[in-house]
């Protein structure tokens, strides 16, 4: 049996690809999501994702959450202020996993501070699209 996997994806990542790709890299977040599902299937996981540049929809679909087998989000700029989206991730009982493309502590001084990481079991971040298939390989196992 395949385990879910719900992958979160925050505000401006929608613009992967055509936004600062000397920072985020050329492949779009569709492209992104591609692989992360060819990889899942390679090893036994179920896939969804969704992308929401409205933290209230992001909301929604965390407390929603709890059918699945672990979550991956990457928060975006909501990392670094959102308590509503650290306390939806706090009420899930499924492993959680805080994943950047960038690594967030060799950039601006605000960057450095995330309000969701402590609630989540680890963080994964500097990578790029590695961070995500990184943090699948964790919750593979």
């Amino acid at each position: 049996m395949s385990k879910r996997i719900l992958i979160v994806n925050g505000p401006n990542l929608n613009l992967l690809g055509q936004r600062e790709p000397d920072i985020y890299g050329s492949e779009s977040l569709d492209q992104i999501m591609d692989d992360c599902k060819t990889f899942g299937s390679a090893v036994g996981l179920e896939i969804d994702d969704i992308q929401s540049n409205d933290e209230a929809v992001l909301i929604d679909t965390i407390q929603n959450a709890g059918r699945y087998d672990g979550l991956i989000i990457n928060p975006a700029a909501f990392t670094h202020y959102s308590i509503a989206i650290r306390d939806a991730l706090a009420s899930l009982t499924i492993p959680k996993i805080e994943v950047h493309l960038s690594n967030v502590h060799k950039r601006e001084e605000f960057r450095h501070k995330s309000v969701t990481a402590a609630v989540c079991d680890g963080q994964i971040c500097g990578f790029g699209k590695r961070s995500y298939i990184l943090a699948l390989q964790h919750l593979s196992r």
